[in-house]
């Protein structure tokens, strides 16, 4: 009986030396998950928007930024143009996007005045600047796929700091900085083709903090909606409009609500391009503010 359990015992140690042995010459076996594995189906990371969290032009969405889903990390970086009858708004930014699940993102805005600033006494050309750095979170559902219909559910932070304080503040800001908290609803029909977003935003800022936070109107923040619906012509074109409820803090500038209808194409899966038609109203006293929105995305 010794004699046959030491032979079974030694048979084990063959059997387990042999399989190590394997391993080692197949190291594929044990391969493990890439760190960017650019898996997501096209356009559903969403573009940059304003604040350049991940999502519509306007709107914040639930969407995660970059091409990584659940099994690793994603990365997105964007620049953005806005050309209005008499301002210019330009932003450039990076987010990452962490298993679909969580986003960090920064962006940097100017918000050049041209002719404007010069009647205003700022001089011609004066250029606001303002950084806003982002987090998101997934709490739970998906934009895609799903049992049910439960949308993809995120809440968000976003805090700006304006860097024009003084400015601002001559204008009627009661502040240079502050923090925008938003609730995001997001999903994606396939079976019609059909994007839908719902988006509440409680916020203080004038004119998206280009103007301050804050004012002689409304010195407390305020809840806000956003809202998006968007058609997919194909996996690589979408067609869509936005519609934004902004605050009236300032006395001197009246601010009115924003929409646009925007076209977003993906000439290739790294690459989206985005059209708009934006209106944003009043700025700065001045009206009439209706022009176009071009951005370029670069996503893994």
């Amino acid at each position: 009986m010794i004699r046959k359990t030491q032979s079974i015992g030694a048979g084990k140690t063959v059997c387990a030396l042999g399989s190590l042995a394997l391993l080692l010459a197949h190291p594929t076996t044990a391969k493990a998950e890439p760190l960017l594995d650019d898996a997501k189906l096209l356009l559903t990371n969403g573009i940059s928007s304003v604040e350049g969290a991940s999502g519509g032009g306007l709107a914040s969405w639930s969407t995660i930024a970059g091409r990584g889903t659940e099994r690793a990390i994603g990365i997105s970086g964007h620049t953005t143009l806005i050309v209005l009858p008499d301002y210019g708004w330009q932003s450039h930014g990076i987010a990452i996007g962490i298993h679909d699940r969580l986003e960090f993102a920064y962006a940097r805005q100017n918000f050049n005045t041209r002719k404007v600033g010069a009647a205003l006494g700022l001089g011609q050309g004066f250029t606001f600047n303002q950084d806003i750095l982002s987090a998101k979170l997934r709490l739970a559902g998906d934009l895609v796929y799903g049992p049910t219909l439960l949308p993809a559910i995120a809440i968000g932070v976003q805090h700006k700091r304006n860097l024009d304080g003084a400015i601002v503040r001559a204008v009627g800001a009661n502040a240079a900085s502050g923090t925008d908290f938003t609730l995001s609803a997001s999903k994606l029909l396939l079976s019609h083709s059909v994007l839908v977003d719902a988006t509440v935003r409680l916020t203080k800022a004038n004119q998206f903090g280009l103007l301050g936070f804050g004012g002689d109107r409304r010195a407390g923040a305020s809840l806000q909606f956003e809202g998006s619906l968007a058609y997919m012509l194909s996996r690589r074109l979408v067609v869509g409009g936005e519609y934004r409820t902004r605050p009236d803090n300032l006395g001197i500038a009246h601010e009115n609500d924003a929409v646009d209808l925007f076209v977003a194409y993906a000439p290739i899966r790294n690459v989206t391009l985005t059209g708009a038609y934006v209106d944003v109203g009043s700025v700065a006293t001045f009206g009439g503010q209706r022009g176009g929105l071009f951005s370029v995305q670069f996503a893994f």
